[in-house]
C-alpha cells in the first residue's frame, strides 16, 4: 500500500485530491496539511511514501518543505501538483527534490499513475512539460555532451520508465541501460534521475 500525504492550502482542492486517491485500492491517504509548516510536522510524524505537494502555500512554500525534509527523510518522495508550468517554478522544484511535477488539471488516472511511478522510484512529469524539457535539451548548447543513445535513455527516464522497461523498449540488456544511466549521471554530475532533469534546467541546457 502506498501511503500518501496531501498538502494544499485550499480545502476544496485538498479534499478533492484525497477523495480521488481513495478510489485506488493500492493507495492510502494517511493525512492532509493546509500549509507548509503543518506539512513538515506531519511528514516528520507519519513518514508517508509520497507527498502530494502544492508550491505556493502559507508559512512555508512547497520548495521550502522539500528543502527541510529531504536531508532528514531522503526516502520520502514528492509529487508537485500546481497550476504553474513555467521554468521559474519547475527548475527550483526539481532542484529541491521533487520526483514528479503535474498540473492541477491532470485527470485522476494520470495522478494515480504518477503516485505509483514515484513510489517505485521513478519520476513523473506532465506530458507537455516533459516534451518541452526534452526538446530544449536537444537544442541546448551542451546537448552534444550526451550521445544519441544516452538521449534516448534520458527521454525514457523523464517519462518515468524503469531500467527494465527501457531495456525492453530499446532492445538492449538491462546491464547496458545501467551503463548508459551511469554515463548520463556522470556527464551531468548528478546522483538521480530527477536531479538530471533539474541540472539540465539549471545549466541552461533547456532554458
Amino acid at each position: 500500500m502506498i501511503r500518501v500525504l496531501v498538502v494544499d492550502d485550499h480545502p476544496v482542492v485538498r479534499h478533492g485530491l484525497s477523495a480521488m486517491l481513495r478510489w485506488e485500492t493500492d493507495i492510502e491517504v494517511v493525512g492532509e496539511a493546509g500549509d507548509g509548516g503543518e506539512a513538515v510536522a506531519l511528514i516528520d510524524q507519519i513518514r508517508p511514501d509520497v507527498v502530494l505537494l502544492d508550491l505556493r502555500m502559507p508559512v512555508l512554500s512547497g520548495i521550502e518543505v522539500m528543502r527541510q525534509i529531504r536531508p532528514k527523510l531522503p526516502n520520502v518522495r514528492f509529487l508537485v501538483l500546481t497550476t504553474y508550468d513555467t521554468d521559474e517554478y519547475l527548475a527550483p522544484a526539481l532542484a529541491a527534490g521533487a520526483q514528479g511535477y503535474l498540473l492541477k488539471d491532470a485527470i485522476p488516472e494520470d495522478l494515480a499513475q504518477a503516485v505509483r511511478s514515484i513510489a517505485r522510484g521513478g519520476a513523473a512529469l506532465e506530458p507537455g512539460i516533459a516534451a518541452r524539457v526534452l526538446q530544449r535539451m536537444h537544442h541546448g548548447e551542451e546537448s552534444d555532451a550526451l550521445s544519441t543513445r544516452e538521449t534516448e535513455v534520458l527521454r525514457l527516464l523523464v517519462a518515468g520508465a524503469s531500467n527494465k522497461q527501457i531495456a525492453l523498449q530499446l532492445g538492449l540488456s538491462e546491464n547496458t541501460i545501467k551503463t548508459h544511466v551511469s554515463n548520463i549521471f556522470a556527464k551531468l554530475d548528478v546522483q538521480s534521475r530527477t536531479e538530471a532533469v533539474a541540472v539540465a534546467l539549471q545549466r541552461g541546457l533547456i532554458s
